[in-house]
């Protein structure tokens, strides 16, 4: 889930979209009408992706109650942020049983089901795909299993590895000094003193 750039301004509806960005000022588009406008330095504007809701345990990130919406609704909407309020709070409740029920108020479930309604309708909401394997690890199983892709076992490899010991054997029995055992020469390694270890 990327919702970079995505994020909601005080005192507006909707979530926004960063266009652009200055020094003291941003260009951002409604995901409501796809109106631009600008925002200044002066406005609360909060990243979706920053937002926690409170809850009895630890706060949960605004995402994740977004995942648990998908997957309920199979990556579809959910129901309207204009249902009722017995609605919206018993919808609420199936997603964060322990939601701090003095601290999140109505305005606040509203803007969740808004909010994840919006991001579904323009495509920036979509159920995670399922985890498939990539080339580098089919080809190791293919490799365990012996069985490469686009590699053949080459008729006549097996015989041609016994000639070629065979020709080594004859060329060794032609040169009998190439037999000869070679003299070893037992070499000690130096013994070195090492100092301390401190620093090392």
């Amino acid at each position: 889930m990327d919702l970079k750039g995505i994020v909601s301004i005080s005192g507006r509806p909707g979530v926004f979209k960063i266009i652009s960005q200055g020094k003291n000022s941003a260009i951002v588009e409604s995901l409501l009408d796809q109106k631009r406008s600008p925002i200044f330095a002066s406005e609360k504007m909060s990243a979706i992706e920053e937002i926690s809701i409170y809850t009895l345990d630890e706060d949960i990130k605004l995402t994740i109650v977004f995942e648990k919406l998908l997957a309920k609704h199979a990556g579809k909407e959910s129901i309207s942020h204009k249902a009722d309020e017995a609605e919206l709070r018993a919808n609420f409740s199936d997603l964060l049983p322990n939601y701090d029920i003095e601290r999140v108020y109505l305005s606040d479930i509203k803007k969740v089901f808004q909010w994840y309604n919006l991001l579904v309708n323009k495509g920036l909401l979509v159920l995670k795909n399922e985890p498939t394997e990539n080339s580098s690890e089919v080809e190791a199983k293919k490799l365990a299993e012996g069985t490469t892709e686009g590699k053949k076992p080459v008729k006549g490899e097996k015989k041609s590895a016994a000639k070629t010991t065979e020709a080594k054997k004859s060329v060794k029995a032609a040169n009998p000094k190439a037999n000869a055992a070679k003299p070893t020469v037992s070499k000690k390694a130096p013994v070195v003193k090492t100092g301390s270890s401190r620093g090392k």
